[in-house]
């Protein structure tokens, strides 16, 4: 290659780079590999050595991402600086020299800056583009652990690395009921969250922020060890990064002790950071254009396999998206068992040139997500179905946000209605715990869920889920006794889990009482007979009468019915609850309000007061600990303090 297809080599890898870049921070999309990324930066960071040309938008010379957000924007008082990266452990120790270093995780997340003056902190700004940040004081200010005030009063500006924990990651996405609004990883959710206009989003998400440089603290003698500003930042409040003071000889067993702990730790960590521990030292060495020379990272060098592609599975999604998996011979990854791995969408499996019965490589990316690092016969021969593997309807291929997909036209299509199905599972419906929205997804997919009634036959399917990612022996089972344990149910759960316009809990409860819970008549109702409800208007009870009308319905339920065992005995109401007093505070979760609790204890003979009193028999809150007046006016008074669950199961539920 002569100098100047070297040279259109390197544009070409400047625009692709920068558009995955793009992709990942301002549209936390992925068109590509974080292997293929990382390849692609080293061929040019090569290429640019050997000809000297470096064009101003290179990524090697450029840091962060590019601010776009509505946020004010502030320019850094002095650049910041991403850090040179290795993979090798030798590399690493032969970098640190006779010199002491400190050892520490390197989170993934969002860099902060953080400025304390008068012990307040008094900005945050992001790390953006290197240069220029964007402010996002008022979003610091709610971070779970960042101290509002510190002890040392002069000018301090401290960075550090904004993260969210995997387990509060799973718990937001789980609260997600669209497969497709989750987030992929927790420095989306991060990154998402901190650069919030309202700050309320950002407290509700539990950021997290670990100091990792002390840039300014005026007066201060550290005696030129950083280890003594990291004992500092701590004692101002901060939580600081995990370290460890290493040497050259000390370096391979420190590495060995953090990679063992890497699948168990609780913060999303891309590698390790070695930073020199004599500042004095440190500050002789200056910095590249790019990276300070003080400091190096160690990326995780990914274990990886060879192995062959046997087939593109292709997974639904409620908004029609059909997203490739690859399916591969199993291989043996950082101690498990790995046989799929998500190929993201299209501009991902057309760049790797994947073909079925292809000889491809791969591994687990930060040694934790199953990734495909490369394609070495690259046959390119697989056909996108023509039609939906759910339905049968037409696929489509379009571009989302600058991203290939494949897409189902079908509106009709079940993955489109999974919705139904998470409201049939829902806590209020039949409670079955096990299936989220992702987990109905992935059966419907497989053909394992069509009806409701599929739901109480998956048994059927036991050898075939046990050997599902996320699931095995112990999920199944879990499953499986949920499952058995909804089988016997009330016709109020049937009535507020099948779908029908405008049933929610609390309608459904009052249509079951009514007609003493007997399913047939219940199922039978007229429009004349349901407006005499109360709570039922004239839409509603067309509505009710229309669906038990269709056909289509009466087949769905017909076959459900048939799968469970109803409870239909009755205990008039309007006795249960008399003589007892309630007071209800705070949020609800099965109720729209405290009017519908209200209406069902009064139906039982209870009766619902406004403030606890002597006379008060319980008081009604999802926060028995909380230290509001009435909780503490409880407590005084001897009051019995009980849970909406428990008061659901006093009304029968």
């Amino acid at each position: 290659m002569n100098l100047e297809n070297k040279k259109n080599r390197i544009d070409e890898l400047i625009i692709t780079l920068n558009k995955a870049s793009a992709a990942y921070y301002d549209e936390a999309s992925e068109i590509m590999s974080n292997y293929k990324y990382d390849a692609l930066y080293d061929e040019l960071e090569a290429l640019e050595r050997e000809t000297g040309y470096t064009p101003n938008d290179s990524p090697t010379r450029n840091v962060g991402y590019t601010v776009q957000s509505e946020l004010p924007k502030e320019r850094h008082a002095s650049r910041m600086l991403s850090l040179d990266k290795t993979k090798s452990r030798d590399e690493l120790a032969a970098w640190l020299g006779e010199h002491e270093g400190l050892l520490s995780w390197k989170l993934d997340g969002l860099t902060v800056v953080l400025t304390y003056d008068a012990g307040r902190l008094t900005k945050a700004v992001t790390r953006g583009n290197g240069d220029i940040g964007e402010v996002i004081t008022p979003n610091a200010l709610v971070f779970a652990n960042v101290p509002k005030r510190i002890a040392y009063t002069g000018h301090a500006v401290i960075r550090g690395e904004a993260v969210i924990t995997y387990e509060e990651f799973e718990k937001i996405n789980e609260a997600i009921d669209d497969a497709d609004a989750k987030y992929k990883n927790p420095r989306n959710l991060c990154s998402g969250s901190v650069r919030q206009l309202n700050s309320k989003i950002t407290a509700e998400r539990n950021v997290r922020f670990y100091a990792f440089t002390l840039s300014e603290a005026a007066g201060v003698d550290f005696a030129d060890l950083r280890s003594n500003q990291m004992e500092w930042m701590s004692a101002q409040g901060f939580d600081v990064v995990e370290y460890v003071k290493v040497d050259r000889h000390s370096i391979p067993d420190a590495i060995e002790r953090y990679a063992e702990r890497v699948q168990s730790f609780e913060l999303p960590s891309d590698g390790l950071v070695l930073t020199l521990e004599d500042l004095r030292y440190a500050a002789t060495l200056g910095t590249t254009a790019k990276f300070p020379r003080d400091s190096l990272a160690f990326k995780w060098a990914d274990q990886q396999a060879e192995t062959v592609l046997r087939d593109i599975e292709w997974s639904p999604s409620r908004t029609g998206l059909l997203n490739p998996i690859a399916i591969f011979d199993p291989v043996e990854l950082e101690g498990t068992t790995v046989k799929r791995a998500s190929v993201h969408n299209l501009n991902i499996m057309e760049s790797l040139e994947l073909g079925i019965g292809d000889i491809i490589t791969v591994y687990k990316a930060n040694m934790i997500i199953p990734q495909i690092g490369d394609n070495l016969t690259r046959s390119s021969h697989i056909e996108l179905p023509c039609h939906c593997s759910v339905c049968g309807g037409d696929t489509e291929v379009k571009v989302m946000t600058g991203t290939k997909v494949l897409t189902c036209t079908n509106p009709a299509c079940l993955a489109k209605q999974v919705k139904r199905f998470s409201l049939f599972v829902s806590r209020d419906a039949l409670n079955i715990e096990g299936l989220s929205e992702q987990t109905l997804l992935k059966f419907i997919g497989l053909g394992y869920i069509k009806s409701f009634a599929d739901i109480f036959r998956l048994h059927e399917h036991r050898d075939e889920i046990v050997e599902l990612d996320g699931f095995g022996e112990k999920s199944y089972d879990k499953l499986a006794a949920s499952i058995e344990k909804a089988r016997h149910t009330v016709p109020a759960r049937i009535l507020a889990a099948v779908g029908i316009p405008g049933i929610g809990v609390a309608t459904a409860t009052q249509v079951a009482k009514t007609y003493e819970n007997k399913w047939r008549k219940i199922a039978a109702l007229t429009y004349d007979e349901l407006i005499t409800i109360d709570g039922i208007g004239e839409v509603l009870a067309r509505d009710y009468e229309a669906f038990f009308a269709d056909e289509h319905n009466k087949q769905v339920l017909s076959d459900l019915i048939g799968m469970l065992d109803i409870d239909e005995s009755y205990e008039a109401a309007g006795n249960e609850l008399t003589g007892s007093i309630f007071v209800i505070t705070g949020n609800l979760e099965h109720y729209k309000s405290r009017t519908e609790l209200k209406k069902e204890i009064e139906a039982q003979g209870g009766k619902v007061g406004s403030s606890v009193s002597k006379n008060t028999s319980y008081l009604v809150t999802n926060n028995p600990n909380s230290g509001s007046s009435k909780n503490k006016s409880a407590a005084e008074l001897g009051v019995e303090i009980i849970t909406e669950d428990e008061i659901r199961a006093m009304l029968g539920y």
